[in-house]
């Protein structure tokens, strides 16, 4: 968890994905999650998190469906959403947050 704290503490956006490999919704999002990595570049950080191999973090932050998606900033948690997104919404929000 102390990683966890360090990774949201940034000031710079920072978006996680709680995933986990046999959601077919999950899966679909790795192009898309690519996709606004590449189109942020160093604004802002796309990290996807395996809630299988991190039940704890999950639990602690009540993720309930997958995909779940949270953008943090200097240790806020600003948006959250679960379910599938277009990259165009997601950029969006993340410029939101810059």
């Amino acid at each position: 968890m102390s990683k966890f704290g360090e990774l949201i503490d940034d000031n710079h956006p920072l978006l996680l994905v709680f995933y986990n490999e046999v959601d077919n919704l999950s899966s679909a999002m790795h192009p898309i999650l690519k996709d606004v990595a590449a189109a942020m570049g160093d604004s802002a950080k796309v990290i996807k998190i395996n809630s299988d191999k991190n039940e704890k973090l999950a639990q602690a932050l009540r993720v309930k469906v997958l995909p779940t998606l949270m953008i943090y900033k200097e240790g806020e948690m600003l948006w959250r959403q679960s379910g599938e997104q277009d990259a165009n919404t997601l950029i969006g929000l993340i410029k939101d947050h810059i």
